[in-house]
């Protein structure tokens, strides 16, 4: 079969070249997609709340020979996601291809326990952050031509900002091994209920979402846009009854 428009199949299966932004990248899924971008050849950016780990993992990336900065950041904060995009913009002379909206946070806590604070918290970091990252990002994607952006408000903005030549996707992750999973995973009762409950019996790892992620950054996945893809195990089309 010919290479669709001269593109070779390497190239296909490359992000050589490319720039991205992953957010929440210092652990979990989030460090995972770090480096799946980096190993595919990308120029990563990343930030984290906490300086002490986001250091850590840069210099983990650096003794690896990765591509990849990052900045302290709190995407709850307006100004900081502000300022985040700046220095992206700065660092990546005004385009940017990749934007993964990674950062995802919960609370513990019974709803009748839950404060004011604790809400506006949970809203502004998990879904907030995402809305206004991609309104700050759309120049930059834009200006690279061919750009992927994944986040939440997926289907919306896949048909709105396919005309810019920017696709959008979501992945939604089961049960996934990750620090913020560490609590609950230690209940032998919740494990083995999400276990039993999945078709693949066993709970996921970090690396099994970040594929996903990376081939969905990849060229060779131009066509796909707008969608939803679980990376749960078949958790979701089973339930889970504990």
């Amino acid at each position: 079969m010919a290479e669709r428009d001269g593109v070779s199949k390497s190239s296909r299966w490359s992000l050589q070249g490319m720039t991205a932004l992953v957010t929440g990248g210092s652990k979990g899924i989030g460090y995972a997609i770090v480096e799946e971008l980096a190993q595919l050849g990308a120029t990563v950016h990343t930030c984290s709340r906490n300086e002490a780990e986001l250091n850590e993992s840069l210099n983990e990336w650096t003794t690896k020979g990765y591509r990849v900065t990052g900045s302290v950041c709190d995407v709850a904060s307006r100004i900081d996601r502000e300022e985040l995009m700046a220095r992206v913009s700065s660092q990546f002379n005004g385009k940017l291809n990749i934007l993964v909206n990674n950062v995802g946070t919960n609370i513990q806590k019974l709803t009748l326990d839950f404060t004011a604070e604790d809400f506006a918290f949970l809203i502004n970091t998990n879904l907030e952050s995402c809305f206004h990252l991609s309104q700050l990002a759309h120049p930059l994607l834009k200006a690279s031509e061919a750009a992927i952006a994944m986040n939440q408000v997926t289907k919306n903005l896949a048909c709105e900002w396919a005309k810019d030549n920017i696709r959008t996707n979501c992945v939604a992750p089961g049960p996934i091994r990750t620090p913020l999973s560490e609590k609950p995973m230690k209940e032998e009762r919740v494990v083995n209920a999400v276990i039993s409950q999945t078709p693949l019996g066993r709970i996921g790892e970090a690396e099994e979402v970040s594929s996903l992620v990376a081939f969905l950054c990849l060229p060779a996945a131009s066509y796909i846009t707008g969608q939803t893809i679980c990376a749960d195990g078949g958790f979701s089309v089973n339930g889970l009854y504990i």
